[in-house]
């Protein structure tokens, strides 16, 4: 089953809440989308640790409901 980019939005904005993001269905299929996610909370983190804290938020859905998700992550401009 898919995730709709909608459900995939307000889980990350869940867990970071300040998270400015933007989403594109990639295929048009629900299961294959391309996230732009900038936040506060990824200061002092490197990029695997960010894309680790957005996968955390996902809870489990990456691989199963959200088949691929390709991640750009960092800090918001100005941080």
């Amino acid at each position: 089953m898919a995730m709709d980019a909608g459900e995939i939005e307000r889980m990350i904005k869940d867990a970071l809440p300040d998270a400015e993001i933007e989403i594109q269905d990639l295929a048009g299929d629900g299961d294959h989308y391309a996230a732009t996610i900038l936040s506060s909370a990824f200061e002092g983190k490197n990029r695997v640790q960010q894309h680790q804290m957005v996968y955390a938020a996902l809870k489990g859905r990456m691989g199963n409901e959200l088949h691929a998700l390709a991640l750009n992550t960092g800090l918001p401009q100005g941080s």
